[in-house]
């Protein structure tokens, strides 16, 4: 067993697990990023009505099981950009290095349980924003999308450009 591995079950209640925002979208830890970068860390994941999660790729494997609302998965399968829709009940799977992003065209949030790795835990512990219930989110500071953008490139992350967004159907900022 690694240092620091727990030997015993742990409950982890909606209200002890850390709500950050990640320009837009928020996380929740439901098992911390530990130190060895593949091991499993598990979070929930929700997309508010009208947001979307740009194009981008990193190293690393994300699943994501989708536990209500609808989301659109944006595939880059055979180079051709195209969007799945995916709801209650499904399952996305994005290989380490692939380019996908997420929008979220309903009236509804999408809540979905996400499994990665610890590494990628880690960079959203660094660009995450605390939320404070009931407190709205400011746009992100010039400052803070410095730090995103220089914690993305640590980690290995390819960010598309506000072009390319738009080309699939993605506004930002």
């Amino acid at each position: 067993m690694s240092k620091g591995t727990r030997l015993f079950p742990n409950l982890v209640a909606n209200c002890d697990a850390q709500l950050l925002d990640v320009f837009g979208p928020t996380i929740q830890f439901l098992n911390a990023p530990q130190s060895e970068d593949e091991a499993p860390c598990v979070l929930k994941g929700v997309i508010p009505p009208g947001i979307s999660v740009p194009m981008h790729r990193h190293p690393g494997i994300e699943a994501f099981f989708v536990l209500s609302g609808e989301v659109e998965a944006l595939s880059d399968e055979g180079g051709k950009a195209h969007w799945i829709a995916a709801g209650p009940g499904d399952f996305i799977e994005v290989p380490s290095n692939t380019k996908h992003g997420f929008r979220n065209r309903s009236q509804h949030p999408v809540i979905q349980l996400i499994t990665t790795t610890s590494k990628l835990g880690r960079f959203f512990q660094e660009i995450g924003r605390p939320v404070t219930q009931g407190v709205r989110m400011n746009p992100p500071a010039p400052d803070e999308l410095k730090h995103f953008l220089e914690t993305a490139g640590r980690y290995g992350y390819w960010l598309a450009t506000p072009e390319e967004n738009a080309a699939v159907g993605i506004s930002v900022f």
